[in-house]
């Protein structure tokens, strides 16, 4: 569906040439749900933009529903866009437009009768669960209920793609989720094609197949998000997995423990798909004689499965503990020691 090849891109500025995007590489298959995260400056935004032909590559080529968006211009390049559509951080709606205004806007550029663009209008209403609110302004709803004006917005047309530039990052955390799974759910429904880009490794996790992790115009980790939850690579990757997957107070429940049981040790479990099942700290406490601890512990639930992470402290005879860790390794589990007294 998409093709991402050898792409570069770059801007001239008073300190020379900079490099937005550098080199990225990327197949992006139909019905995926593709995210690609990154702090502000990585080029994710950039490389979003070129995807419908907001930006053009310096080198390399796109290629979107068999188009080769980076090549065409005028008139090929606005019939493109009609199978690319895009969301916004912050809405971009028609202020001086009603709720089903704003929808019916891109089927009147596109030249759709009333009757028509009536008809779908009600359709796209009800699939983004805005019925009662067809007639209200911009003004009058809330910033979730605009994004969902949104998305209906950009499905008016029948696209094959939905871009998503931040889409959920002015939103909060509740209505993040329900945003996200409503793109789960048109993702479903359509069988669209979704390429979001994020600083948020939550919305990563709750609706992606696959995530490319960007920093400095560059694909630094590519893979299923439940293989990158399981085995980061880059220390950015870590970065952004240890933000739904270890707690901020899990360091400081850590360093008292150490104090209070000096000779034990901090260890961080991974588990994976039916691992999170097993009744792990029974078993060990059950087979050796160590104490077991529990710091924190979350199970995340990913597109490709469930991925959980759970940190323990382990006291008892150094001998002991060293059987135990072997122990939780032949189970499968993934096994880190954070701390060593």
């Amino acid at each position: 569906m998409i093709s991402i090849k050898n792409v570069q891109k770059i801007y001239a500025s008073k300190q020379g040439q900079v490099k937005a995007v550098d080199d990225v590489n990327i197949e992006i298959t139909e019905g995926e749900i593709f995210g690609v995260i990154g702090y502000s400056g990585a080029g994710k935004s950039t490389l979003i933009r070129m995807l419908n032909g907001l930006e053009i590559p310096s080198d390399g080529t796109i290629t979107v529903a068999n188009r080769v968006v980076s090549k065409i211009k005028g008139r090929s390049l606005r019939q493109a866009r009609q199978e690319i559509s895009m969301i916004f951080q912050h809405f971009n709606l028609l202020w001086s437009r009603t709720v089903k205004e704003n929808i019916a806007f891109p089927l009147e550029i596109a030249g759709i009768d009333k009757a028509e663009r009536t008809n779908r209008v009600n359709e796209l209403i009800k699939l983004v669960g805005l019925e009662g609110r067809e007639n209200a302004y911009p003004s009058e709803l809330s910033g979730g209920q605009k994004q969902r004006v949104g998305i209906a917005r950009a499905l008016a047309n029948n696209p094959k793609v939905l871009l998503c530039d931040e889409a959920t990052s002015a939103l909060d955390p509740q209505t993040t989720d329900s945003i996200l799974d409503l793109l789960v759910d048109i993702n479903k429904r359509l069988g669209l094609t979704i390429v979001l880009i994020t600083h948020e490794m939550h919305v990563i996790q709750k609706i992606c197949h696959r995530v490319a992790v960007m920093e400095a115009g560059r694909i630094v980790e590519l893979g299923s998000v439940l293989e990158v939850f399981k085995n980061p690579q880059q220390p950015i990757t870590k970065r952004f997995v240890q933000q739904v997957t270890e707690p901020e107070e899990t360091k400081e429940t850590a360093d008292h423990l150490i104090e209070r049981f000096p000779k034990g040790k901090i260890v961080q479990l991974t588990f994976v798909g039916e691992a999170t099942e097993q009744p792990l700290i029974t078993n060990l406490i059950r087979h050796h004689e160590v104490t077991v601890n529990i710091l924190q512990g979350k199970i995340n639930q990913t597109q490709n499965g469930s991925y959980g992470t759970l940190f323990v402290h382990l006291d008892g005879d150094i001998k002991e503990i060293t059987r135990a860790i072997e122990y939780i390794r032949s189970q499968l589990v993934g096994v880190e020691v954070l701390t060593n007294a």
